[in-house]
């Protein structure tokens, strides 16, 4: 008997790695298998017997949308399902991830999950200070012979020593969250280290901005959901915090003027960066050394006295955080840079960073 290459799959359940071709994860194939063999059928019966269960199962997939495809062409997943970044469904760190997880088509993405906590949406927002808002964001510093290295994503496992190397330095940081990402959980829950490190973030002199809730693009969001995106970040900030940043970085640098009008509607500076070392792209110790030319190049070219720098990390890779940081923050205080966030190089006062959640005061 011919087998297609479609039904093979179905039999071996298998999965295709990150990066190749999707194959889909069809629950109970062995079982369906088994039943027919166990049936005695044979030659042409046979065949046409797996046709129509594999047929049904198709059209039940396409109903409850449990196992089947999803996405732009195929529909949502059922409730309770995530649509995994190839497009099937399924539950699971493997579907249900942000920011691969196609929020528009799974209900249980991670990015459609809302923390717990006092919604921030009627808060006042009054404009704070006179580094401008909303716009096409600010890539620079203002103060000469000052950097704001900044980390993106976190926080995660590495965060807490990344810490500890920022105290031994005496330097300062901005950490841009991301609220619900690469499957550490809701920052504000109290079963995860995270809100002890955001904590000691501010208490250490850090600055906390936001970088949305589970890093989704923008242009593939709706208006309400990318409002959803900011406000669901305040909720969980202001639940670990009692307050919540007035500064934020777009997921990809991408913020047309949709997004740059909700976030001038709600507050926000959107901060970009002109130093980006590719540190994420180099997560190895075989290639970080190239992160670590693209900073001398930047530094070693500039003139203390004139030149500023915003630059770019992400402390959720290995290399960035126990090797490169080092080396930066070394470069830094050897140039006679000092060490900033990124509301200092821009002039702004610390008391402009934050706006005060419902009933409390700005920290």
């Amino acid at each position: 008997m011919k087998v297609s290459a479609a039904l093979l799959t179905v039999a071996c359940g298998l999965v295709a790695a990150h990066g190749d071709v999707p194959i889909p994860r069809i629950l109970g194939g062995g079982k369906l298998f088994s039943d027919l063999r166990a049936r005695h059928i044979t030659g042409l019966a046979r065949e046409r017997a797996v046709e129509h269960v594999h047929n049904k199962r198709t059209r039940n997939d396409k109903r409850e949308n449990t196992s089947g495809q999803c996405g732009k062409g195929y529909g949502s997943c059922a409730v309770g399902y995530c649509c995994s970044a190839e497009g099937w469904c399924g539950k699971g760190s493997d579907y249900c991830t942000s920011p691969d997880c196609q929020i528009n088509y799974g209900p249980a993405c991670d990015g459609n999950r809302k923390p717990s906590g006092v919604d921030t949406s009627s808060v006042p927002r009054p404009k704070l200070g006179s580094v401008s808002i909303g716009g096409n964001g600010i890539y620079d510093c203002v103060n000469p012979g000052e950097i704001a290295i900044t980390f993106d994503d976190g926080p995660y496992l590495y965060t807490n020593d990344l810490l500890d190397k920022f105290k031994s330095y005496g330097a300062k940081a901005t950490f841009f969250i991301t609220g619900n990402n690469i499957g550490k959980g809701m920052i504000n829950d109290p079963s995860t280290p995270y809100p002890a490190v955001i904590k000691r973030m501010h208490a250490e002199g850090h600055q906390i901005a936001s970088h949305t809730w589970s890093h989704e693009n923008s242009s593939t969001l709706t208006n309400n959901q990318y409002t959803n995106q900011i406000i669901w970040n305040e909720i969980a900030f202001n639940s670990i915090l009692g307050f919540f940043p007035t500064y934020m970085r777009p997921p990809y640098s991408i913020c047309a003027k949709a997004c740059q009008n909700i976030l001038a509607t709600l507050g926000y500076h959107i901060i970009y960066f002109d130093l980006d070392t590719e540190g994420y792209l180099m997560d190895d110790p075989t290639l970080i050394q190239t992160s670590k030319n693209i900073w001398d190049e930047a530094i070693n070219g500039a003139n203390v006295r004139t030149d500023s720098f915003l630059n770019i990390e992400h402390d959720i890779h290995y290399q960035t955080v126990y090797n490169l940081t080092d080396y930066m923050l070394s470069s830094l205080f050897k140039h006679g840079y000092k060490s900033v966030t990124v509301g200092e190089c821009l002039g702004d006062p610390a008391s402009n960073w934050y706006r005060a959640g419902p009933g409390k005061h700005n920290s």
